[in-house]
């Protein structure tokens, strides 16, 4: 069994100087020196550093397409794939990559810590190993048990297109809010097999989307927002708008708002209804403050997070630049079980 572990950067990827106490990136040997049952256990560990290596803050799409492409490079050469990644802007990163890993039959499992590697009280340690352990994992016909893009954090495996970084503090820094857990580690890492995402056939070739447009915008809800802001940011250079609304999917019923999103959806943009609250689905039609997003043309996130929109948003408008339809009817779809799509959610349309 053969695992790579790719390094882009973040807390999991530093040690202290010891020194000046700084934090600096670790090396191979400092992995060895620090886990050393990664090299000892039955299978065969590569790793592979960005150079150089990216503070999370500082992610980008091309970062996103850096790490698939490594991923569809390596694809052949091994049976899985740990991705060790800041923790501030993991859930973004993760959700592109399994919009970018089209037809993956093999696991891609994002993870990081929030003590560097090395400290005595570190999470890093089990992060990883728990990782790689669920990225070679088979069942008793061999075949790859979470062959989609995931997230490994504090013992509990999430479909990484359904988490948010809920906790700067804690060791629990994430939670999938609106889908349950694939996997939970303790003694044993049991697995619940009818929430994981297969492909659709085992044949089917991976394939690369790495196409990305940023012209996309998130604009939060609140009370008191004005005519000018809202205008502002719907006439710039856009092709996309997240409008993050209230509760179900609520909005100030006034008559400048409709025109402004009208006025925008005319023009060409896409845009996407999320609810502000973490749990929970867009519902337009429920209450008469949303009857305006539908006539105004704004489509439903239904309980996709922002992470995940964002990451398919800008995916879907640089794969298909001069098919707005077909990004509308994507959006509105899931295509690897980052939202929940209903008949009862459907009703409306």
């Amino acid at each position: 069994m053969k695992i790579l572990v790719i390094l882009t950067g973040g807390t999991i990827s530093m040690v202290r100087n010891p020194e000046n106490g700084a934090l600096r990136p670790a090396d191979l040997d400092t992995f060895k020196a620090f886990v050393p049952e990664l090299f000892a256990a039955d299978m065969s560990i590569d790793m592979l550093p960005f150079d150089p290596l990216i503070d999370s803050s500082d992610v980008n799409p091309r970062d996103w397409a850096k790490m698939a492409t490594t991923v569809y490079n390596n694809y052949d050469k091994y049976d899985g794939f740990v991705i060790l990644h800041g923790t501030d802007t993991m859930s973004y990163s993760a959700s592109a990559m399994s919009f970018m890993l089209q037809n993956l039959n093999k696991a891609v499992v994002f993870t990081g810590s929030q003590l560097p590697v090395g400290v005595l009280r570190s999470d890093a340690k089990e992060n990883l190993l728990t990782a790689i352990e669920i990225a070679a994992a088979r069942d008793s016909d061999g075949n790859c048990i979470v062959p989609e893009v995931s997230l490994c954090f504090e013992g509990k495996l999430f479909r990484a297109n359904r988490t948010t970084k809920k906790n700067a503090e804690h060791f629990e820094a994430f939670e999938s809010f609106n889908y349950p857990a694939l996997a939970k580690a303790g003694v044993h890492i049991h697995y619940h097999h009818g929430l994981i995402h297969y492909p659709e056939g085992k044949s089917l070739p991976l394939i690369l989307h790495t196409k990305t447009d940023r012209r996309v915008a998130v604009l939060k809800l609140f009370p008191g927002i004005t005519e000018p802001l809202v205008k502002a940011i719907l006439s710039s250079d856009i092709k996309g708008v997240i409008l993050e609304t209230y509760g179900s999917g609520n909005a100030p019923s006034c008559e400048w708002f409709y025109l402004l999103l009208a006025d925008a959806v005319k023009r060409g943009v896409v845009i996407v209804n999320k609810t502000q609250c973490d749990t929970g689905s867009v519902e337009m039609g429920r209450y008469e403050v949303s009857m305006n997003l539908l006539r105004a043309g704004v489509l439903s996130g239904y309980d996709i997070t922002t992470e995940a929109l964002l990451a398919k948003m800008m995916i879907l408008l640089g794969e298909y630049p001069n098919d707005i339809e077909k990004v509308k009817l994507k959006l509105q779809n899931s295509i690897v079980g980052e939202m929940t799509v209903s008949d009862e959610h459907r009703r409306y349309f």
